[in-house]
């Protein structure tokens, strides 16, 4: 359930409860975002990064993109104060004893480079354990350069910043979240918090939208990775963890770093996984690994595709029949011969996980076409 921030005058509407003892997320005030089932294009694991920010005194900028919950720990002290797990500035000041506020224009804020370049569809500005120290309103500014921009270029005066997030209150000790409505690519972010304090995490949550002359120069890529736009359409089951996670381009690091469905207990049913490729492919190789499952893992695997009609039950055929799959083990299958397809389905027999899939091969000419069409259009 969200939580509205209250935009009153009093400026502490929105303040946590000081901290109590125990579990230090007892009180904390999440809430259900759908936008959430789709990639983080800010995630530090696949290349985002926070490169620049205008005070970082009490916390590094770095924080803010660290992946998992932000940590917490009563007693930890350092020579400047408090220290927290996440971006966290110092208390500004006004210009004399006469004025001690600063004024309503002065913020603070941080660059991010998004590990991918998307359209972005939500964003998650976690204030989590600063429950009096956090701003009072935030900003997200959104741009599009080209290569890799510095701050310095960032920053210039002629770059063209879009606010997709209005300075809006948000509620300290909390995950607030912000729909985005803009349909364009972007590249970078700039967050503001007015007019300082601390913020934990910050997720950028969105669709990748490739540069379709990358993946060309690249021949060979994984047509089902999230960095280069492949996307999950519906599962099964998402009950342990998203099936989003089996298309991210690292490798696996535990058992929850994958997909992992409840026990089916239905004979004759089992659990499967459809996805969008980047755009139509010619698909030459397919691997699948159970790395970290293993009590759990699928025991079977056989994976479809079809070619620009998945509802079309009829327009779906077997790339890989149903095999034998290994737990904590990477398989590899090179295919007779390449298959064209835009979607491609995933089934898992009877139940079990998956660690990760890649789908190996090459965009078709059309392929190609409509991915630079969409690119254009988007502002690429």
């Amino acid at each position: 359930m969200t939580t509205t921030p209250a935009d009153s005058t009093d400026p502490h509407a929105n303040d946590a409860n000081p901290y109590g003892g125990g579990d230090p997320f007892a009180d904390y005030r999440g809430g259900d975002h759908a936008f959430t089932s789709l990639v983080d294009l800010a995630d530090r694991r696949f290349g985002a990064g926070v490169i620049a920010a205008n005070d970082e005194f009490f916390a590094e900028r770095e924080n803010l993109l660290k992946p998992g919950p932000a940590v917490f720990d009563p007693e930890r002290f350092g020579h400047k104060g408090k220290i927290m797990d996440g971006w966290e500035t110092r208390r500004r000041r006004g210009a004399d004893a006469d004025h001690p506020f600063p004024t309503d224009d002065e913020h603070d804020w941080a660059l991010i480079r998004l590990a991918a370049p998307g359209v972005i569809r939500g964003v998650i500005v976690d204030t989590a354990h600063f429950r009096g120290n956090y701003p009072q309103q935030v900003t997200v500014e959104a741009t599009a350069l080209p290569g890799s921009p510095g701050p310095e270029e960032l920053l210039a005066p002629d770059v063209k910043w879009e606010e997709i997030v209005p300075r809006t209150p948000v509620r300290g000790h909390a995950a607030n979240g912000f729909e985005v409505t803009t349909e364009r690519r972007f590249t970078h972010l700039r967050l503001k918090q007015h007019p300082d304090g601390g913020i934990a995490r910050l997720r950028v949550h969105g669709e990748v939208v490739p540069d379709p002359a990358w993946l060309a120069a690249l021949g060979t890529v994984d047509l089902a990775s999230v960095l280069n736009g492949g996307a999950v359409e519906d599962a099964s089951d998402r009950f342990y963890s998203s099936p989003t996670q089996i298309i991210q381009p690292d490798l696996s690091r535990k058992m929850d770093d994958g997909w992992e469905n409840r026990r089916r207990r239905v004979k004759g049913t089992h659990d499967w996984v459809r996805f969008r490729l980047a755009a139509q492919g010619e698909i030459r190789a397919i691997e699948i690994d159970t790395a970290y499952l293993k009590g759990n893992s699928a025991g079977w695997a056989a994976l479809y595709g079809c070619d620009g009609t998945p509802e079309d039950e009829d327009s779906w055929f077997e790339i890989l029949p149903r095999t034998r799959l290994q737990p904590d083990t990477p398989h590899r299958f090179a295919l007779p011969e390449a298959v064209t397809a835009t979607h491609i389905r995933l089934d898992v027999f009877p139940d079990g996980g998956l660690a990760r899939m890649r789908v190996h091969g090459s965009l078709t000419a059309d392929g190609r076409r409509a991915l630079g069409e969409r690119f254009t259009a988007l502002g690429g």
